[in-house]
């Protein structure tokens, strides 16, 4: 492969090092802090859940859900006054909870794919009505617009640590678990160039398997001794890892998820292929609110309260995470690995930027001016193929 060809396809990766790197030098060290990289993890947390199933319904066509952020709140919400205003169970709220996602959800897929109404439409209603009703449920419930504090066994769940050790001290069970992962990577590398050796299909030179495997097992080694230092492996660390494996099996090596591709790729293709658009398109939109609610219990944890301004503005972080991360805004292609670099990159931005003290204006600016740059790169990306 050449080098021209390296760098193009792991062109966001590469800018992403290169922005950390400036962070770190602008920040003298600061974004290097074991508390730093914990903060990037919990506090974009909510990114990279919400933007897998962003990604889900991108795919499909380019289309995307507007309402995401606000039924956090309203789920928030519905889960405020069952664990702490009626001391529910809860493992029982977090079920009832995930119930009234995928009515949702199901109701939405309905109107999207069977009554055909436009996603952007069906979603908006919900970010108008869904931010309205949770504010008036809490404002009814609460006396400051705000219901806490949440169950320890809930915060624990989903905001808390594995195997909690003091700050600067080295967490050995992190260490391991990072030196395992990193086992694991290095022999999926080999593994999966032997297999395509094997059958005879393309595959990338050993030199090159080599090269990447050390930097993904020295990336991976490095985040966990940086978290073991900063006190354990958050739980919120544990949910992002689990999701992004588990869609990134279901959209690889799945019959369904590549019918996601097919359909955003050509949908009358599809159709005449025998592919079911319509229950396609239902099961993206019940995805995308199954994956909302898991984010609403990660972000609820983490501030330990449901409040009016849980959830503003994450849809569009999850749709900026994907369109930088290489998913094309008109659908049929595009990573779960790949949306992983662009949220990392956003947390980035908003992390190094934050340390820097730069208004919360400006941040917006620069998040609007990389999302833009990133839709450019992909309309020229995809005319040189074509």
């Amino acid at each position: 492969m050449k080098i021209t060809e390296v760098l193009k396809k792991n062109a966001m990766l590469i800018i992403l090092v290169l922005v950390y790197v400036f962070f770190v030098i602008t920040t003298k060290g600061a974004m290097f802090m074991p508390l730093n990289f914990n903060a990037l993890i919990t506090q974009n947390a909510y990114v990279y859940i919400l933007a897998t199933g962003m990604l889900m319904c991108m795919i499909t066509g380019g289309n995307i859900d507007l309402s995401c952020g606000s039924f956090i709140c309203f789920v928030g919400a519905i889960g405020g006054i069952l664990m702490v205003n009626l001391g529910l169970n809860p493992i029982l709220a977090i079920l009832i909870m995930l119930v009234i996602g995928i009515a949702y959800g199901s109701l939405l897929g309905f109107i999207i794919a069977y009554v055909n109404v436009p996603p952007w439409i069906a979603t908006l209603a919900g970010y108008l009505s869904f931010r309205g009703w949770g504010t008036a449920i809490l404002s009814a419930n609460s006396d400051t617009g705000s219901i806490a504090p949440f169950p320890d066994l809930f915060i624990n769940i989903f905001s808390g640590k594995i195997f909690s050790t003091p700050m600067k001290q080295l967490n050995i069970v992190c260490m391991i678990v990072g030196i395992t992962a990193a086992v694991i990577v290095v022999l999926l590398n080999f593994m999966t160039r032997a297999n395509r050796v094997r059958k005879g299909y393309e595959a990338d030179s050993l030199l090159s398997v080599v090269i990447k495997s050390v930097l993904s097992a020295a990336a991976i080694i490095l985040v966990t001794y940086k978290l073991a230092m900063a006190g354990g492996i958050p739980t919120a660390l544990i949910w992002v890892v689990a999701i992004v494996l588990i869609y990134n099996f279901i959209t690889s090596k799945t019959v369904v998820g590549r019918y996601f591709y097919v359909v955003g790729g050509n949908a009358e293709a599809a159709r005449l292929s025998g592919v079911d658009n319509k229950l396609i398109m239902f099961l993206a939109y019940l995805n995308m609110e199954v994956i909302t609610v898991i984010t609403s219990y990660v972000v609820i944890a983490r501030f330990q309260a449901a409040n009016s301004t849980a959830g503003t503005n994450y849809e569009m972080d999850a749709i900026s995470a994907c369109v930088v991360g290489g998913v094309s805004a008109y659908g049929g292609s595009g990573s779960v690995f790949g949306m992983v670099i662009g949220a990392t990159l956003i947390g980035v931005i908003n992390l190094g930027m934050s340390l820097m003290g730069i208004d919360a204006n400006w941040q917006k600016v620069v998040k609007g001016i990389v999302l833009l740059a990133a839709v450019v790169f992909d309309i020229f990306a995809n005319r040189k193929k074509r």
